[in-house]
Protein backbone atom coordinates (compact mmCIF):
# COMPACT_ATOMS: atom_id res chain seq x y z
CA UNK A 1 0.00 0.00 0.00
CA UNK A 2 2.92 2.42 0.76
CA UNK A 3 4.31 1.71 -2.67
CA UNK A 4 0.95 2.66 -4.27
CA UNK A 5 1.01 5.76 -2.34
CA UNK A 6 4.81 6.57 -3.37
CA UNK A 7 3.80 5.53 -7.32
CA UNK A 8 1.29 9.09 -6.85
CA UNK A 9 3.51 11.07 -5.38
CA UNK A 10 5.94 13.28 -7.09
CA UNK A 11 9.73 12.18 -6.37
CA UNK A 12 11.16 14.28 -3.77
CA UNK A 13 7.57 15.16 -2.35
CA UNK A 14 6.04 13.14 0.39
CA UNK A 15 2.15 12.16 0.37
CA UNK A 16 -0.06 13.54 2.54
CA UNK A 17 -0.24 12.27 6.04
CA UNK A 18 -3.36 11.86 6.01
CA UNK A 19 -3.20 9.32 2.84
CA UNK A 20 0.19 8.03 4.60
CA UNK A 21 -2.11 7.38 7.67
CA UNK A 22 -5.11 5.66 5.79
CA UNK A 23 -2.33 3.75 3.97
CA UNK A 24 -0.34 2.58 6.77
CA UNK A 25 -3.53 1.40 8.66
CA UNK A 26 -4.05 -1.50 6.28
CA UNK A 27 -0.73 -3.11 7.92
CA UNK A 28 -1.59 -2.25 11.76
CA UNK A 29 -4.41 -3.81 13.56
CA UNK A 30 -7.62 -1.95 13.37
CA UNK A 31 -6.83 -0.83 17.00
CA UNK A 32 -4.37 1.61 15.77
CA UNK A 33 -6.59 3.07 13.12
CA UNK A 34 -5.59 6.30 14.67
CA UNK A 35 -2.37 6.47 14.85
CA UNK A 36 -1.17 10.14 14.48
CA UNK A 37 1.64 10.04 12.27
CA UNK A 38 4.98 9.34 14.38
CA UNK A 39 8.27 12.10 14.59
CA UNK A 40 11.36 11.16 14.62
CA UNK A 41 14.62 13.15 15.35
CA UNK A 42 17.61 12.18 13.24
CA UNK A 43 21.07 12.49 14.23
CA UNK A 44 22.68 14.32 10.84
CA UNK A 45 26.27 13.58 12.22
CA UNK A 46 26.27 10.12 13.28
CA UNK A 47 28.07 7.32 11.43
CA UNK A 48 31.38 7.22 8.99
CA UNK A 49 29.35 9.18 6.49
CA UNK A 50 27.66 11.83 8.15
CA UNK A 51 25.49 14.02 7.45
CA UNK A 52 25.45 13.05 3.71
CA UNK A 53 24.23 9.55 3.87
CA UNK A 54 22.43 10.23 6.85
CA UNK A 55 20.56 12.67 4.81
CA UNK A 56 19.94 10.29 1.59
CA UNK A 57 18.75 8.13 4.02
CA UNK A 58 15.99 10.71 5.94
CA UNK A 59 15.07 11.62 2.04
CA UNK A 60 14.08 7.83 1.33
CA UNK A 61 12.51 7.50 4.49
CA UNK A 62 10.15 10.96 4.03
CA UNK A 63 9.02 9.28 0.61
CA UNK A 64 8.12 6.18 1.37
CA UNK A 65 7.34 5.75 5.02
CA UNK A 66 5.26 8.22 6.05
CA UNK A 67 6.95 10.24 9.14
CA UNK A 68 7.63 13.43 10.19
CA UNK A 69 11.44 14.41 10.42
CA UNK A 70 13.52 16.28 12.48
CA UNK A 71 16.92 16.76 11.67
CA UNK A 72 19.70 17.05 14.28
CA UNK A 73 23.50 18.31 14.15
CA UNK A 74 25.19 21.28 12.81
CA UNK A 75 23.39 23.35 10.86
CA UNK A 76 25.53 24.50 8.16
CA UNK A 77 26.62 21.14 7.26
CA UNK A 78 23.21 19.68 7.31
CA UNK A 79 22.09 22.90 5.03
CA UNK A 80 24.96 22.31 2.55
CA UNK A 81 23.93 18.56 2.06
CA UNK A 82 20.17 19.16 1.72
CA UNK A 83 21.19 21.60 -1.14
CA UNK A 84 22.65 19.02 -3.51
CA UNK A 85 18.81 17.60 -3.25
CA UNK A 86 16.66 20.70 -4.40
CA UNK A 87 13.62 18.82 -5.24
CA UNK A 88 13.71 17.34 -1.42
CA UNK A 89 10.77 18.40 0.96
CA UNK A 90 11.37 21.09 3.45
CA UNK A 91 13.01 19.70 6.80
CA UNK A 92 13.09 20.85 10.52
CA UNK A 93 16.60 21.79 11.10
CA UNK A 94 17.37 21.43 14.88
CA UNK A 95 21.21 23.11 15.38
CA UNK A 96 23.27 20.54 17.64
CA UNK A 97 27.33 22.05 17.96
CA UNK A 98 29.30 19.42 18.94
CA UNK A 99 29.66 15.99 17.40
CA UNK A 100 30.20 12.47 19.22
CA UNK A 101 32.76 10.76 17.38
CA UNK A 102 32.75 6.60 16.87
CA UNK A 103 35.73 5.86 19.14
CA UNK A 104 34.91 8.57 22.08
CA UNK A 105 34.50 7.04 25.79
CA UNK A 106 30.81 7.18 26.37
CA UNK A 107 32.03 9.00 29.65
CA UNK A 108 33.25 11.83 27.27
CA UNK A 109 30.16 12.15 25.15
CA UNK A 110 28.05 12.48 28.49
CA UNK A 111 29.81 15.79 29.55
CA UNK A 112 29.31 17.37 25.81
CA UNK A 113 25.92 19.11 26.64
CA UNK A 114 25.12 19.75 22.58
CA UNK A 115 25.87 16.92 20.60
CA UNK A 116 23.29 15.42 18.53
CA UNK A 117 22.47 13.26 20.38
CA UNK A 118 22.03 14.43 23.60
CA UNK A 119 19.75 17.23 21.92
CA UNK A 120 18.06 14.68 20.59
CA UNK A 121 17.00 12.99 23.52
CA UNK A 122 16.41 15.54 25.14
CA UNK A 123 13.86 16.36 22.67
CA UNK A 124 12.39 13.10 23.44
CA UNK A 125 12.10 13.83 26.57
CA UNK A 126 10.25 16.86 26.22
CA UNK A 127 8.09 15.20 24.36
CA UNK A 128 8.87 16.95 20.92
CA UNK A 129 10.02 13.59 19.34
CA UNK A 130 8.30 10.05 19.65
CA UNK A 131 12.15 8.86 19.06
CA UNK A 132 15.86 9.37 18.04
CA UNK A 133 17.59 7.70 15.24
CA UNK A 134 21.43 7.91 15.14
CA UNK A 135 24.26 5.54 12.96
CA UNK A 136 26.54 6.92 15.75
CA UNK A 137 28.70 5.62 18.74
CA UNK A 138 26.43 2.94 20.33
CA UNK A 139 28.14 3.16 23.77
CA UNK A 140 27.75 7.18 23.56
CA UNK A 141 24.24 6.31 22.78
CA UNK A 142 22.98 4.10 25.28
CA UNK A 143 25.30 6.00 28.02
CA UNK A 144 23.29 9.57 26.76
CA UNK A 145 19.86 8.07 26.62
CA UNK A 146 20.39 6.40 30.20
CA UNK A 147 21.32 9.65 31.52
CA UNK A 148 18.66 12.52 29.93
CA UNK A 149 15.54 9.79 29.30
CA UNK A 150 16.46 6.81 31.82
CA UNK A 151 14.64 3.63 31.89
CA UNK A 152 11.03 2.09 32.15
CA UNK A 153 10.85 1.75 35.45
CA UNK A 154 10.32 -1.98 35.48
CA UNK A 155 13.35 -2.51 33.46
CA UNK A 156 16.66 -3.09 35.58
CA UNK A 157 19.05 -3.10 32.27
CA UNK A 158 18.10 -1.23 28.79
CA UNK A 159 19.51 -3.77 25.80
CA UNK A 160 20.54 -3.77 22.43
CA UNK A 161 18.29 -5.71 20.42
CA UNK A 162 19.19 -6.83 16.79
CA UNK A 163 17.54 -8.63 13.89
CA UNK A 164 19.70 -11.20 11.97
CA UNK A 165 18.28 -13.26 9.40
CA UNK A 166 17.10 -16.98 9.20
CA UNK A 167 14.57 -19.12 6.80
CA UNK A 168 11.86 -17.34 8.25
CA UNK A 169 11.41 -13.67 9.21
CA UNK A 170 14.29 -13.24 11.36
CA UNK A 171 16.23 -14.12 14.76
CA UNK A 172 16.03 -11.47 17.81
CA UNK A 173 18.99 -11.62 19.69
CA UNK A 174 19.15 -9.39 22.80
CA UNK A 175 21.43 -7.97 24.27
CA UNK A 176 23.82 -7.24 21.77
CA UNK A 177 26.57 -5.61 23.57
CA UNK A 178 25.18 -3.36 26.81
CA UNK A 179 25.71 -5.56 29.05
CA UNK A 180 28.67 -7.10 29.37
CA UNK A 181 28.44 -8.82 33.24
CA UNK A 182 24.91 -10.03 33.54
CA UNK A 183 22.74 -11.70 36.39
CA UNK A 184 19.25 -14.06 35.47
CA UNK A 185 16.88 -11.27 36.65
CA UNK A 186 18.68 -9.19 33.09
CA UNK A 187 18.25 -12.42 30.82
CA UNK A 188 14.43 -12.83 32.33
CA UNK A 189 13.76 -9.67 31.15
CA UNK A 190 15.62 -9.55 27.69
CA UNK A 191 14.03 -12.34 27.00
CA UNK A 192 10.54 -10.86 27.96
CA UNK A 193 11.47 -7.87 25.73
CA UNK A 194 12.66 -9.37 22.82
CA UNK A 195 9.20 -11.91 22.77
CA UNK A 196 7.42 -8.51 22.91
CA UNK A 197 9.56 -7.00 20.22
CA UNK A 198 9.08 -9.89 17.99
CA UNK A 199 5.40 -10.24 18.25
CA UNK A 200 4.45 -6.22 17.49
CA UNK A 201 7.19 -5.74 14.94
CA UNK A 202 8.26 -8.47 13.13
CA UNK A 203 4.54 -10.05 13.27
CA UNK A 204 5.92 -13.29 14.79
CA UNK A 205 2.78 -15.41 16.76
CA UNK A 206 3.68 -16.82 20.03
CA UNK A 207 8.09 -15.74 19.32
CA UNK A 208 9.91 -19.07 20.73
CA UNK A 209 12.61 -18.17 23.18
CA UNK A 210 15.79 -19.35 23.95
CA UNK A 211 19.09 -18.92 25.75
CA UNK A 212 22.35 -19.41 24.23
CA UNK A 213 24.23 -21.95 25.60
CA UNK A 214 26.84 -24.56 24.32
CA UNK A 215 24.53 -27.23 24.53
CA UNK A 216 20.87 -27.78 24.85
CA UNK A 217 21.04 -30.40 27.94
CA UNK A 218 20.12 -28.65 31.23
CA UNK A 219 23.11 -29.36 32.78
CA UNK A 220 25.25 -27.14 29.96
CA UNK A 221 25.89 -23.77 30.22
CA UNK A 222 27.14 -21.60 32.90
CA UNK A 223 25.42 -20.66 36.30
CA UNK A 224 24.33 -17.49 35.02
CA UNK A 225 22.32 -19.57 32.49
CA UNK A 226 21.22 -21.89 34.06
CA UNK A 227 19.67 -20.00 36.74
CA UNK A 228 18.40 -17.62 33.59
CA UNK A 229 17.23 -20.39 32.20
CA UNK A 230 15.28 -21.97 35.28
CA UNK A 231 13.75 -18.81 35.64
CA UNK A 232 12.56 -18.02 31.66
CA UNK A 233 10.38 -21.42 32.41
CA UNK A 234 8.30 -20.24 34.85
CA UNK A 235 7.20 -17.00 33.32
CA UNK A 236 5.03 -16.06 30.70
CA UNK A 237 6.51 -16.55 27.29
CA UNK A 238 7.06 -19.01 24.83
CA UNK A 239 10.41 -20.81 26.71
CA UNK A 240 12.18 -23.50 24.46
CA UNK A 241 15.17 -23.90 26.66
CA UNK A 242 18.55 -23.66 25.58
CA UNK A 243 19.62 -23.05 21.98
CA UNK A 244 22.87 -23.30 19.84
CA UNK A 245 24.73 -21.28 17.70
CA UNK A 246 23.73 -22.76 15.00
CA UNK A 247 19.77 -22.22 15.81
CA UNK A 248 19.94 -18.98 15.31
CA UNK A 249 19.99 -19.73 11.41
CA UNK A 250 17.68 -22.59 11.07
CA UNK A 251 15.07 -21.44 12.19
CA UNK A 252 14.09 -23.58 15.55
CA UNK A 253 13.91 -20.12 18.00
CA UNK A 254 12.68 -16.43 17.24
CA UNK A 255 14.48 -15.04 20.20
CA UNK A 256 18.10 -15.59 21.63
CA UNK A 257 18.64 -14.73 25.00
CA UNK A 258 22.27 -13.75 26.33
CA UNK A 259 24.60 -11.04 27.92
CA UNK A 260 25.81 -8.47 25.58
CA UNK A 261 29.27 -9.58 25.71
CA UNK A 262 28.49 -13.12 24.23
CA UNK A 263 26.16 -11.38 22.10
CA UNK A 264 28.69 -8.88 20.51
CA UNK A 265 30.85 -11.76 19.89
CA UNK A 266 28.39 -14.00 18.19
CA UNK A 267 27.39 -10.89 15.92
CA UNK A 268 30.53 -9.53 15.13
CA UNK A 269 31.35 -13.51 14.36
CA UNK A 270 28.56 -13.57 11.67
CA UNK A 271 29.48 -10.13 9.67
CA UNK A 272 32.74 -11.94 9.44
CA UNK A 273 31.54 -14.88 8.12
CA UNK A 274 29.25 -13.10 5.58
CA UNK A 275 32.05 -10.87 4.38
CA UNK A 276 34.07 -13.99 3.93
CA UNK A 277 31.85 -15.91 2.13
CA UNK A 278 31.49 -13.21 -0.09
CA UNK A 279 35.02 -12.63 -1.21
CA UNK A 280 35.26 -16.75 -1.78
CA UNK A 281 32.36 -16.64 -3.60
CA UNK A 282 33.92 -13.41 -5.81
CA UNK A 283 37.01 -15.57 -6.27
CA UNK A 284 35.19 -18.36 -7.24
CA UNK A 285 32.78 -16.95 -10.10
CA UNK A 286 36.05 -15.00 -11.75
CA UNK A 287 38.21 -18.63 -11.60
CA UNK A 288 37.41 -19.09 -15.51
CA UNK A 289 35.09 -18.44 -18.25
CA UNK A 290 32.20 -21.19 -17.26
CA UNK A 291 32.57 -19.79 -13.69
CA UNK A 292 31.90 -15.97 -14.86
CA UNK A 293 29.33 -17.18 -17.50
CA UNK A 294 27.90 -19.00 -14.49
CA UNK A 295 27.63 -16.15 -12.46
CA UNK A 296 25.65 -14.18 -15.78
CA UNK A 297 22.91 -16.90 -15.79
CA UNK A 298 22.70 -17.20 -11.58
CA UNK A 299 22.79 -13.21 -11.30
CA UNK A 300 19.63 -12.58 -9.84
CA UNK A 301 19.00 -15.56 -7.52
CA UNK A 302 22.21 -14.26 -6.03
CA UNK A 303 21.35 -10.62 -5.70
CA UNK A 304 17.69 -11.90 -4.32
CA UNK A 305 19.78 -14.03 -1.28
CA UNK A 306 22.83 -11.12 -0.69
CA UNK A 307 19.02 -8.84 0.02
CA UNK A 308 18.36 -11.34 2.68
CA UNK A 309 21.78 -11.66 4.03
CA UNK A 310 22.55 -7.76 3.58
CA UNK A 311 22.70 -5.48 7.15
CA UNK A 312 21.10 -2.66 5.63
CA UNK A 313 17.38 -4.48 5.34
CA UNK A 314 17.66 -5.14 8.38
CA UNK A 315 17.69 -0.73 9.71
CA UNK A 316 18.92 -0.88 13.09
CA UNK A 317 19.51 -2.28 16.57
CA UNK A 318 17.07 -0.80 19.26
CA UNK A 319 17.79 0.11 22.35
CA UNK A 320 15.18 -1.84 24.47
CA UNK A 321 13.93 -0.88 27.52
CA UNK A 322 15.03 2.97 27.21
CA UNK A 323 12.02 5.31 28.51
CA UNK A 324 11.82 6.19 24.86
CA UNK A 325 12.69 5.11 21.61
CA UNK A 326 16.19 4.97 20.26
CA UNK A 327 17.39 3.34 17.09
CA UNK A 328 21.06 2.82 16.93
CA UNK A 329 22.37 2.09 12.79
CA UNK A 330 25.69 0.34 12.08
CA UNK A 331 28.59 3.32 11.45
CA UNK A 332 28.90 2.39 8.00
CA UNK A 333 25.45 2.45 6.90
CA UNK A 334 23.93 3.24 3.64
CA UNK A 335 21.04 5.37 3.11
CA UNK A 336 18.88 2.40 2.58
CA UNK A 337 20.03 1.11 6.05
CA UNK A 338 19.28 4.73 7.49
CA UNK A 339 16.27 4.43 5.99
CA UNK A 340 15.16 1.15 7.64
CA UNK A 341 16.46 2.27 11.02
CA UNK A 342 13.78 4.64 10.68
CA UNK A 343 11.30 2.40 9.59
CA UNK A 344 12.41 0.48 12.58
CA UNK A 345 11.83 3.53 15.29
CA UNK A 346 8.58 3.98 13.37
CA UNK A 347 6.88 0.82 13.90
CA UNK A 348 7.95 1.22 17.69
CA UNK A 349 6.58 4.21 17.90
CA UNK A 350 3.29 2.69 16.06
CA UNK A 351 3.34 -0.23 18.18
CA UNK A 352 3.91 0.81 21.38
CA UNK A 353 6.54 -1.05 22.25
CA UNK A 354 7.30 0.70 25.65
CA UNK A 355 3.77 0.26 26.89
CA UNK A 356 3.44 -3.41 26.28
CA UNK A 357 7.15 -4.43 27.80
CA UNK A 358 5.83 -2.24 31.00
CA UNK A 359 2.24 -3.41 30.85
CA UNK A 360 3.77 -7.13 30.81
CA UNK A 361 6.62 -6.45 33.28
CA UNK A 362 3.73 -4.63 35.82
CA UNK A 363 1.76 -7.89 35.17
CA UNK A 364 4.48 -10.20 36.14
CA UNK A 365 4.24 -8.32 39.16
CA UNK A 366 0.90 -7.71 40.23
CA UNK A 367 0.88 -11.79 39.95
CA UNK A 368 3.60 -12.07 42.41
CA UNK A 369 1.58 -10.23 44.57
CA UNK A 370 -1.76 -12.47 45.05
CA UNK A 371 -2.20 -16.47 44.44
CA UNK A 372 -4.00 -17.58 41.70
CA UNK A 373 -7.12 -19.24 42.73
CA UNK A 374 -7.01 -23.05 41.38
CA UNK A 375 -2.71 -23.00 41.64
CA UNK A 376 -1.36 -25.84 43.52
CA UNK A 377 0.49 -24.28 47.23
CA UNK A 378 3.75 -25.46 46.20
CA UNK A 379 4.00 -25.04 42.46
CA UNK A 380 2.40 -21.34 43.21
CA UNK A 381 5.29 -20.49 45.97
CA UNK A 382 8.43 -21.71 42.84
CA UNK A 383 6.89 -19.00 40.67
CA UNK A 384 5.88 -16.71 43.06
CA UNK A 385 9.99 -16.67 44.42
CA UNK A 386 11.39 -16.71 40.69
CA UNK A 387 8.73 -13.81 39.49
CA UNK A 388 9.32 -11.45 42.80
CA UNK A 389 13.05 -11.33 40.44
CA UNK A 390 11.99 -9.45 38.31
CA UNK A 391 12.13 -5.71 38.65
CA UNK A 392 11.74 -2.83 40.73
CA UNK A 393 7.73 -1.84 41.85
CA UNK A 394 6.70 -0.36 39.10
CA UNK A 395 6.46 3.83 38.76
CA UNK A 396 4.31 6.58 37.56
CA UNK A 397 4.84 6.22 33.48
CA UNK A 398 7.02 9.05 32.22
CA UNK A 399 5.48 11.70 30.81
CA UNK A 400 6.10 10.57 27.03
CA UNK A 401 4.88 7.64 27.11
CA UNK A 402 1.53 9.62 29.23
CA UNK A 403 1.71 11.62 25.97
CA UNK A 404 1.57 8.51 23.44
CA UNK A 405 -1.13 6.95 24.81
CA UNK A 406 -3.44 10.34 24.89
CA UNK A 407 -2.47 11.01 21.68
CA UNK A 408 -3.66 7.65 21.09
CA UNK A 409 -6.88 7.38 22.63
Amino acid sequence: MLTVAKQFCPIGLAPSAAFIAAARSFQLKKADFFLPMPKIAIDAMGGDHAPGVVIEGALLAAQELGVELVLIGQKDAVEQELAKHPSAPKFEIIAASEVVPMHESPSVALRKKDSSMKVGFEMMKRGEVDALVSAGNSGAMMAIGMFVIGRLSQVARPAILVVVPNLDKGTVIVDAGANVDCKPLHLVQFGLMGSIYAERVLGVANPRVGVLSNGEEESKGTDLTRAASEQLAAVPVNYIGYVEGRDIFNGKVDVVVCDGFTGNVALKTMEGVASFAGEVLKSAFKQNVSSKLGYLMSRNSLKQAYRRLDYAEYGGAPLIGLDGVGIIAHGGSNPLAIKNAIRQARDAVDQQMNRHIADALAELERAAGEKKEGLPQKLWHRLKSKIESIGDKPETPSGTEERRRSGQS
